[in-house]
């Protein structure tokens, strides 16, 4: 099975402190406190994933209602694993990924998410960056890991503003 990244499960509780804030600047609300648990149990193991079967089920059903908000595909419609490539240069997966990706867990699909965009090298992440950020959920690095990867890859940006 695969886990779910610590830093999926602080997005989960700032998405739900967001969804759902405090009434009184103290309290948090029941999801949050799920969430929180789990991500102080991490942090006191120092681990940096959870296994999704043995997450409590309200933390596990808070963290999929965050899940749900998010883009399901990496894809940006420049799919080269069509043309034999391995590895998908416009989103980063491999060919087994986009093919089995019907048929991952959510927390499979966000351990892809998190490696393609640990690596940042497909195009959603330089050459069409704002293709990507126009994409559902806007579930993508900030603009300051975009101009970091120009500084770096200096002739992958596109000529486009970013924003």
């Amino acid at each position: 099975m695969a886990g779910i990244h610590i830093t999926d499960i602080e997005a989960a509780i700032n998405w739900w402190r967001d969804k759902s804030p405090s009434p009184d600047g103290i309290s948090a609300c029941a999801e949050v406190r799920a969430l929180a648990e789990i991500y102080a149990l991490l942090v006191y193991f120092h681990e940096h994933e959870c296994d999704e079967v043995t997450m409590p089920a309200r933390a596990r059903d808070a963290w999929l209602a965050w899940y749900a908000s998010t883009p399901d595909a990496p894809c940006i419609a420049i799919c080269s694993t069509s043309q034999g490539d391995d590895i998908c240069k416009g989103c980063g997966r491999t060919s087994d990924e986009v093919r089995d990706w019907p048929v991952l867990s959510p927390a499979e699909k966000r351990v892809v998410w998190h490696r393609i965009t640990q690596q940042a090298s497909a195009w959603r992440f330089n050459r069409y960056a704002e293709r990507a950020r126009l994409s559902k959920g806007l579930d993508h690095p900030p603009p300051e890991v975009f101009a970091a990867v120009d500084a770096v890859n200096p002739g992958n940006s596109a000529p486009a503003t970013r924003g």
